[in-house]
Order: structure tokens, then sequence, then C-alpha cells
């Protein structure tokens, strides 16, 4: 890969673009990161979208079938969960140490591994 920094996808706005920044500036990426990073930032930009309309509007909405979640709130939850999901499959480190190595990432792993609900916890 170049020295250059990838450029950030056309119309990311400014939370989509702190994200591109802070990963792209800290490693090197493949071409399949890249649009696992392009699709992250997009889905950033589009939870900002969603927090203002719920900000604006409030967390509930009056409908004729009474009162309901505002559907941007449920779509953030939606989207919360792909981001969660995109940035997992990015393998990045957490934290300052991450695995001990000084910007080591994790090995890699065979499949995405994302945020999983734990079968029959619930009862």
């Amino acid at each position: 890969m170049s020295d250059e920094a990838p450029k950030p996808p056309t119309g990311t706005r400014a939370a989509g673009l702190r994200l591109w920044s802070s990963v792209v500036d800290e490693y090197d990426l493949d071409e399949h990161e890249l649009a696992l990073l392009t699709e992250a930032t997009r889905t950033v930009d589009l939870l900002t979208q969603l927090d203002v309309a719920v900000r604006r509007d409030g967390p509930t909405i009056d409908t004729p079938q009474g009162l309901r979640a505002h559907p941007a709130a449920v779509e953030a939850r939606q989207q919360r969960i792909a981001l969660a999901r995109l940035l997992a499959a990015l393998r990045l480190p957490a934290g300052e140490n991450g695995d001990g190595q000084a910007g080591a990432r994790p090995q890699r792993r065979v499949g995405v591994r994302g945020t999983y609900g734990i079968r029959g916890a619930v009862s």
C-alpha cells in the first residue's frame, strides 16, 4: 500500500470522518478492510442523523394506535448492532495495550466475530 492514507468516501460527514481518520491514520488496511470501514463510516453518519431526529421529536411519537417508539430510535438500535459487527470484523485492537505489542492487530479469525445473544439466557 502507498504511504498516502486512503481518502474517505464521498459524502462522509463529521462523525464518519473522525472514525475514518482515527483508523486509517493508525493502520494500513487491505481493500476488504477499507470496504468494511467505508460501511462503518456511513453507519456512524446515519446514526448521527437518526439521533438528531430523536432529539428533535423525542423518543416516542403519538400515532393513531397510541404512543409508540420513534421510528428513528428503532432504526438507530439496528444500526448500532450493524456498526458493532462492522467494527468487530475489522479486528482492530481494543484499548491502549491491544494484545501486548504496540500497533499489533489480533490474529485473523475464521468468520465474523460480532455481537450475538446468549442462547438460553432469558427464561
